[in-house]
């Protein structure tokens, strides 16, 4: 593929719009004491698609950027926009490092083991959310509303990721699974590993 640098710089920015519609258009919101606010959203979905068509940075800074930019322009979020752009940066980077260097989804033929591996990247990537979103987040609440309000939001935060990381590890390994086949007949597939060289040559 030409340009291939130039054309994952692109998508990455495509993938920060993406990230940040659905997460600030297509959230429900909930509201908790204390003047904070969780949500149910697909932005972990982008984030970790991103990952998947792109690789763990590209994908990571894709999500992390749309999900920064969305707390940034929100009163209630907009104290969390560091904390946001670390874990979702995150989330690319560990969905990335399983799917591509363990798993090298984009060089593997056998469709069951690329579905095997996804479902183990999203997995991964979305896991590492479910324990350090919360976890960072009652320790960063702390600091910045006070220890009563981090107690009362903890369970909240909680029960929220959890749901957001089963949805988005389905969306995300559906539409991964879908896009495949189409992105490779269109010459837009991006090939991510050790084995990319040696398939270039052949």
């Amino acid at each position: 593929m030409k340009n291939e640098k130039l054309l994952k710089l692109v998508m990455t920015g495509v993938f920060a719009a993406l990230s940040y519609v659905v997460f600030t258009f297509l959230q429900i919101k909930i509201t908790l004491p204390g003047g904070d606010a969780t949500s149910i959203h697909l932005g972990n979905a982008v984030c970790v698609l991103g990952a998947l068509l792109l690789g763990g940075l590209y994908g990571g800074v894709g999500g992390a950027l749309g999900m920064t930019i969305g707390d940034l322009l929100d009163p209630y979020y907009i104290v969390y926009a560091p904390k946001t752009f670390i874990l979702k940066l995150c989330i690319g980077l560990i969905t990335g490092l399983i799917a591509h260097k363990m798993g090298h989804i984009t060089t593997e033929k056998d469709t069951s083991k690329v579905l095997k591996w996804t479902i183990a990247a999203a997995v991964g990537g979305l896991l590492f959310n479910v324990i350090f979103d919360p976890l960072v987040g009652y320790f960063y609440k702390r600091l910045i509303l006070g220890r009563p309000a981090a107690d009362v939001t903890l369970a909240w935060n909680i029960a929220s990721t959890s749901i957001n990381a089963v949805t988005s590890t389905i969306v995300s390994v559906a539409v991964y699974m879908a896009l495949r086949p189409a992105l490779k007949r269109s010459d837009l597939f991006f090939t991510i590993g050790k084995n990319k060289k040696l398939l270039e040559t052949r």
